[in-house]
């Protein structure tokens, strides 16, 4: 099994969290909140605990299944390179799923529940979604990748990510059209309309601008970070498993197959209502919020 890259960097994380803290205070700039970090820590410590159980799990997996593969790619300098791409548009189809799917956003509401938008929140972590997610990289074992070059690349991807979490850095220029820059994930973390569900992108910008989810932060209109509705709490039990208490409420009010199904694989928001008419009819209106 690969090194924990991730695990290593922590040391990393935390320096750069400190600096961005100092900075911030130095100009005077409102970016953290004590409880708000806390939590934010709390998920990332929960996250590497259950990483040490899923990324075995997961590796486990990916060696069974490259046994089966259609080509055999090994670790030339171009696999290399062919596994960037494949990781990437990996990440970004798990990524817009994680926000379209009620099931996969259970996990990834977690990331998007601070009202902060600061290096910690980069650190606020599901504590489920390791568990499942590695679906949408099986193909690539599959296909003739080493897992372990499968899993490093992931790794990477999660590395490059943590530091576009900061208002602290604007504008770059060129490379905004085609990496994933602090203004882009800024813009995938505002609730504002313009913002919601665009700039799914891991490292690169492109897939977004290719598939139509790409959006330009707008000094005109500032991103609001948070949720369409907040939790309203610091507790990571509660940060962790509101979603999913929620979608075991939805299903066991639910009256047939069909809304059982949507409440877990609809979108998120996803809801049936029934209004009884005053004749007696029943009138059905299915939402989408």
């Amino acid at each position: 099994m690969p090194a924990n890259i991730i695990a290593y960097a922590i040391p990393g994380f935390l320096l750069l969290l400190t600096l961005e803290a100092v900075a911030a205070a130095l100009m005077q700039r409102d970016l953290y909140e004590f409880k708000d970090t806390i939590s934010s820590l709390s998920m990332g410590i929960g996250n590497v605990i259950v990483n040490l159980f899923a990324k075995a799990m997961v590796f486990g997996i990916f060696v069974f299944v490259h046994k089966f593969a259609i080509f055999k790619i090994g670790y030339a300098w171009w696999a290399w390179l062919l596994c960037f791409f494949a990781d990437d548009i990996s990440y970004y189809v798990f990524h817009r799923t994680s926000h379209e799917c009620r099931l996969w956003w259970a996990s990834h509401v977690v990331h998007h529940s601070s009202q902060r938008y600061n290096l910690g929140t980069a650190l606020r972590q599901t504590w489920t979604g390791s568990l499942y997610s590695f679906v949408f990289w099986i193909w690539m074992p599959l296909a003739g990748f080493p897992p372990v070059m499968v899993m490093t690349m992931q790794a990477i991807s999660l590395l490059y990510q943590f530091w576009i979490h900061t208002e602290l850095v604007r504008d770059m220029g060129p490379l905004e059209w085609v990496l994933n820059t602090p203004a882009h994930h800024r813009a995938h973390h505002a609730v504002n309309a313009r913002y919601l569900d665009k700039n799914h992108g891991g490292t690169l910008i492109i897939w977004d601008r290719l598939f139509g989810t790409f959006a330009q932060e707008d000094a005109a209109d500032p991103p609001v970070y948070g949720l369409t509705k907040n939790i309203g709490t610091n507790n990571p039990l509660r940060i962790a498993f509101h979603e999913w208490a929620d979608i075991g409420r939805d299903v066991a009010s639910a009256k047939n197959w069909r809304e059982r199904w949507m409440y877990v694989f609809g979108r998120p928001g996803w809801k049936y209502e029934r209004k009884d008419e005053v004749r007696g009819t029943k009138e059905e209106v299915y939402l989408n919020i």
